[in-house]
């Protein structure tokens, strides 16, 4: 079974990082967003640095769910969705195997590029050092609970706006913890809002596999 998972790993991450891939696709989204907000915002440094780790937040949760609706709908269109619902390794591991793969190529990339975009705003060192501690510990949320709306959508030619819809709500307990956390002056404590932020990103860690099996076997049928 390890195998498996590591060769549906491993094929993730090469078919994220090849050209077209989209693996890099996420930081320059990223790069864009961070870079329009002075311009909306205006040359207000001590505003731009209040409001810089929401800014990082919202750049790092939108540019994750880009390309989320690739990750089964590929498998299908070239008949791997069919081979990995035969094997003998539950379905809930392979999806598990393909949102790390994800994570690999999408979150890491935004969290360790989530300092030096900060200063870009103006965020001071020691808040982009919570910043990216947060990012670390609930991008990896984004991302499972990304694997629901991905398999929902992968009987659909064009799925990518309905992953966003339907995944969107769902991560904003995420968003508003890890941004309560990463301020440092909202109403809920640091440690109470990092523990949150822990706890859902193992929440999604077990309901995303979960529910995406179920999601892509009801589809099969």
């Amino acid at each position: 079974m390890m195998e498996t998972l590591r060769a549906v790993f491993l094929r993730d991450l090469k078919i994220a990082f090849r050209a077209g891939g989209g693996a890099g696709l996420g930081v320059v989204f990223f790069l864009a967003l961070i870079t329009v907000v002075p311009f909306a915002v205006g040359p207000d440094m001590p505003l731009l640095a209040r409001i810089g780790p929401a800014i990082l937040w919202i750049g790092a949760l939108l540019a994750t769910l880009l390309g989320l609706d690739r990750i089964f709908s590929a498998d299908r269109e070239d008949g791997s969705l069919d081979v990995m619902m035969l094997s003998a390794t539950p379905l809930e591991m392979i999806a598990s195997a393909k949102g790390a793969a994800h994570w690999v190529a999408t979150g890491l990339p935004l969290t360790v590029a989530a300092p030096l975009f900060g200063l870009l705003l103006g965020v001071e060192p020691s808040a982009l050092g919570t910043v990216t501690l947060t990012l670390l510990i609930g991008t990896p949320a984004i991302t499972f609970l990304g694997l629901i709306g991905a398999a929902l959508a992968v009987a659909l030619p064009r799925g990518g706006l309905l992953v966003a819809v339907l995944i969107l709500p769902l991560t904003i307990p995420v968003l508003i913890f890890g941004v309560a956390a990463s301020a440092g002056a909202g109403l809920v404590p640091f440690d109470t809002s990092l523990k949150f932020v822990a706890a859902l990103t193992l929440f999604a860690l077990v309901l995303g596999p979960v529910a995406s099996a179920v999601a892509l076997r009801h589809i099969r049928q």
